[in-house]
């Protein structure tokens, strides 16, 4: 990511559009270089400036080079957020973040953004947008890929046929989607957080799991964004759509956005060992 350019923005309001989900709304002079992704998984790695460095000290341009001369505990440290919307007539963007307590770094810095606050972004990235070619749509997700499937509705034409399913921890998590008269949304509660609820809820027994793999299959070619914990994703829906489904890889988007007990660094380490595990397998056959 060295060299990469960094985009200045600040915080314009914050919103609550549910009972865990806090959206931060950003603005400013960023707009200038920042330029918005077609896809609707859109996302961005959020530049957490430690306290006390100068941000106007540093070289410039302002790329992830300009910390390279600072001591490690200077360091910034570096989130992936999905963005919601961007609006660029009124040059705003919208993050939701998943809040679960004030641990961590995304959740606080989400629960105390002030408006003025400084915000620093790089990107955006992005590689799903709905296929206006596809028979019908199938996505799944839990909270942290709630905001990549709203976008994703809404960018849906209005003959759209699908499936949505969003695991959450329960009805006050849910959210007011815009959705095609063709498209079936279908929410399930798994009665608490994500990382805190019991192994009977989670990984391999997520709700998730049971609602994708017994739901109708409909005809003709579908295209399929599903995102989420990495277990439950990785470990049993992938293999179920690629798998026993079918669906070639060019119509699935499916990946792990976080896995239960690990940080995104740690994260990162296990998706590479995974790929690099499915590579040497894929060697083999």
């Amino acid at each position: 990511m060295a060299g990469r350019p960094v985009h200045s923005f600040e915080v314009i309001r914050t919103e609550q559009p549910s009972a865990h989900l806090k959206r931060v709304v950003l603005g400013g002079a960023g707009f200038e270089t920042f330029r918005p992704s077609e896809f609707t998984d859109s996302y961005v790695k959020v530049v957490f400036v430690r306290r006390g460095v100068d941000v106007a000290a540093l070289p410039q341009p302002f790329t992830l080079d300009s910390f390279g001369a600072l001591p490690d505990t200077d360091r910034p440290v570096i989130r992936t957020l999905t963005v919601r919307r961007v609006d660029p007539v009124a040059r705003e963007i919208a993050i939701d973040v998943s809040v679960h307590g004030d641990h961590g770094t995304v959740g606080p810095w989400a629960l105390g953004a002030q408006p003025g606050d400084p915000v620093y972004v790089m990107g955006p990235n992005g590689a799903y947008a709905p296929d206006p070619g596809a028979d019908w749509h199938l996505l799944a997700g839990d909270e942290s890929a709630l905001p990549a499937i709203a976008a994703a509705l809404e960018a849906l034409p209005d003959g759209a046929v699908g499936k949505v399913f969003l695991e959450v921890a329960g009805p006050q998590d849910e959210i007011a989607l815009t959705v095609p008269d063709g498209v079936e949304v279908h929410w399930l509660h798994r009665g608490g957080r994500a990382d805190l609820v019991g192994q009977e809820q989670a990984g391999d027994n997520a709700p998730l799991v049971k609602a994708v793999t017994t739901a109708a299959w409909l005809p003709g070619q579908v295209q399929v964004f599903i995102h989420g914990e990495a277990q439950a994703v990785m470990h049993n829906l992938r293999p179920y759509v690629r798998k026993e489904r079918g669906v070639d890889a060019a119509w699935a988007s499916i990946s792990g956005y976080w896995r239960r007990g690990r940080t995104e660094e740690t994260f990162r380490q296990w998706k590479k060992e995974l790929a690099a595990h499915e590579a040497a397998q894929a060697e083999m056959s």
